[in-house]
C-alpha cells in the first residue's frame, strides 16, 4: 500500500505521540508499505513552527528531512497534475495544505493517513482509525 501521511500524523509519528492511532503506526512501520510525505506537509510544518503552533525541537530545515529519512518516509513533490486536481475538489475543506494532500492522494492513488474529520469526508482512500 502507498500511504500519504498528513502533517499532523507525520509530526505525531516522529515524536512518538500516544495520540497516533495504533492502526496508523502499524501501517507506517509495515515494511511492505511505502509511506510518503508531501512537500505541502513540510511547508505546513515550517509555518506552524514559525507561528508557534507546533514547535519543533530543532531547526525545520534540518529536523524535518532528517526525521523523514530516519523513518523511511519518501518525499512527495507537488506537481502540476496534483494542482490541476484541486480544481475538481468540492470546497469542503478550506485549508490549502490539506486540499493539496487530498488532491495528491487522488492523483497518485494514495491511501491518506489523517485524523482530520473534514479531510476524511472527501472520496479518498483512508487508513482506518482503528
Amino acid at each position: 500500500m502507498r500511504i500519504l501521511a498528513d502533517t499532523r500524523v507525520f509530526l505525531r509519528y516522529i515524536a512518538g505521540d500516544a495520540r497516533m492511532p495504533a492502526t496508523f503506526r502499524a501501517a507506517i512501520l509495515d515494511p511492505s508499505n511505502e509511506v510518503l510525505l508531501s512537500a505541502a506537509s513540510v511547508w505546513a510544518a515550517v509555518i506552524q513552527n514559525l507561528v508557534g503552533k507546533s514547535p519543533l525541537p530543532a531547526a525545520p530545515a534540518e529536523y524535518l528531512p532528517r526525521q523523514r529519512v530516519a523513518h523511511r518516509i519518501a518525499e512527495l513533490p507537488i506537481d502540476e497534475s496534483a494542482m490541476i486536481q484541486l480544481a475538481s475538489l468540492p470546497p469542503i475543506h478550506r485549508d490549502p495544505f490539506d486540499r493539496i494532500l487530498i488532491a495528491q492522494s487522488l492523483q497518485h492513488g494514495l491511501t491518506l493517513a489523517t485524523v482530520d474529520p473534514v479531510m476524511r469526508t472527501y472520496g479518498v482512500r483512508l487508513l482506518p482509525l482503528s
